[in-house]
This record gives structure tokens, C-alpha cells and sequence, in this order.
């Protein structure tokens, strides 16, 4: 693998063969949200190509950048209206735990990837396999997006659920970082991963139940399927024993 091609790129073969692979997922005249991240951005570049060709599509970003990256790729966008049903978002994870239950929200979109996700019918997540865990927070942090005046409260709150809390700060300023909904984000660690599903369903509503929460980087039984792709160009196709929603 060459430098610019490192596992978890948008140039990564593991990351080109899943977005590859989601690309056949897609019906001519679908509506489709656009997620955020890598995989995603590799999606968007391929899904770009296919709309020149004369493919029709339209679609629902998750974040500000996808929405970017799309009108440059001459995918057509629309507000998500209260009629507009997505036929299915396709996004990527942080963490995608054996039930399929997800992080994510380490790019900061968490709250649109929500949202645009509540509002399709089907998600479908693509990843390498790097980030499959045996447990969620098994590779780190659990994002929480929190109005500001909160933050205080939430972080007390968050301690006492045993997590370690950390605010976001902005890499270049060294300064909290704003989400582009104008909040904050805690990235919060366990002392150990969470044990099972059930567990990871009690915290998101342990955390969901503090008041100024936004919302939680915990995407449980969200995902329709998980592709996971190889640096040879394999894609496993992972769907859940129960499926989701």
C-alpha cells in the first residue's frame, strides 16, 4: 500500500472496493443521504461519476462537506422535506461491534447522520476492517454533542457515569470546537468497553436523558448492513441477526 493509499483513506483499496460495492445498492431514480467521512467521500466521488454518466439520483447530506463534495460532483440535492423518504444512507462507522451497533460521530456530523438516517429507509455502512471491535469502545472515545451552556452539568453527569470526558478542541486553534450546529462535543471513554448490547443501549439512554444533549455518537440497531472491505479488493457483507429497525 503506498503512502497515499493508508487503510482508513479515501484512497485505500479496502475503502474504494466498499464504496465500489454500495454503489450497486443504488436504483436509478433513488433518494439516497450522502454520509460523512472517508467511505463516504469515496461514495460520493464514485456515486459523482455514475450521475455524469447519465445515472439519476438525488440526495440528503449528513454534514456540510459531503453537501460540498456532492454539488462538485454534480450530484443533485434536496432538503429533506416532510414527504422526502431516503430509499437508504450510506455512511461510514468508527466502530461497528459484532450485533452491528456503531460509533461514530469521530468527524463531528453525528447529529446530521442522525438525522438523515431516521429518515431512511435502510442505512448501509461501509468500513475496513480495522474497525471491527469485539465491543463498542473497544478503539476509544463515544462522541456527545452538547448545546454550550451545558456543558458543565452534562460533563458532571457523564463522570458519574463512570466515563472520562474530554471536550473537543479544534486541532489548529487549540480552542473547543464547534459542531456546525454551533455545539460542543465530549469525547467520552470508558474505563473498559461496554460489555454487550444491552449496555450500550442503557448509556445512550443514560446520556439522551441529560438535559442539553443533542444527540450521541451510539448508532444502535441502525445499520441494514455493514460492507468491510479488504486491502485486496474483498468486500464481506455483514448484515445483523435481527435486522435493524
Amino acid at each position: 500500500m503506498t503512502p497515499s493509499a493508508t487503510a482508513g483513506s479515501a484512497a485505500d483499496p479496502a475503502v474504494l472496493a466498499v464504496a465500489a460495492h454500495a454503489l450497486e445498492l443504488i436504483a436509478d431514480g433513488a433518494k439516497i443521504g450522502l454520509g460523512s467521512g472517508r467511505a463516504a467521500s469515496a461514495f460520493i466521488a464514485k456515486l459523482g461519476e455514475r450521475v455524469r454518466q447519465g445515472f439519476r439520483v438525488v440526495a440528503v447530506p449528513t454534514s456540510a462537506a459531503s453537501a460540498q463534495q456532492a454539488r462538485a460532483a454534480g450530484v443533485p440535492l434536496i432538503d429533506l422535506g416532510d414527504e422526502v423518504e431516503l430509499d437508504l444512507t450510506v455512511d461510514g462507522a468508527d466502530e461497528v461491534a459484532p450485533n452491528l451497533d456503531l460509533v461514530k460521530g469521530w468527524g463531528g456530523a453525528l447529529v446530521g447522520e442522525h438525522i438523515v438516517t431516521s429518515a431512511s429507509k435502510r442505512q448501509v455502512i461501509l468500513v475496513g476492517r480495522e474497525k471491527l471491535v469485539r465491543a463498542l469502545g473497544e478503539r476509544g472515545r463515544i462522541p456527545v454533542e452538547v448545546i454550550p451552556l451545558a456543558l458543565g452539568p452534562v460533563t458532571r453527569g457523564v463522570r458519574r457515569l463512570g466515563l472520562v470526558a474530554r471536550v473537543r478542541l479544534d486541532p489548529k486553534t487549540g480552542l473547543p470546537l464547534q459542531s456546525e450546529n454551533g455545539n460542543l462535543t465530549l469525547d467520552c471513554a470508558a474505563s473498559e468497553p461496554l460489555r454487550d448490547g444491552r449496555a450500550a443501549r442503557e448509556l445512550e439512554a443514560a446520556l439522551r436523558d441529560m438535559r442539553g444533549v443533542v444527540d450521541t455518537g451510539l448508532f444502535l440497531g441502525t445499520a441494514e448492513r455493514v460492507l468491510v472491505g479488504h486491502p485486496d479488493g474483498r468486500v464481506d457483507v455483514l448484515r445483523p441477526a435481527v435486522p435493524a429497525r
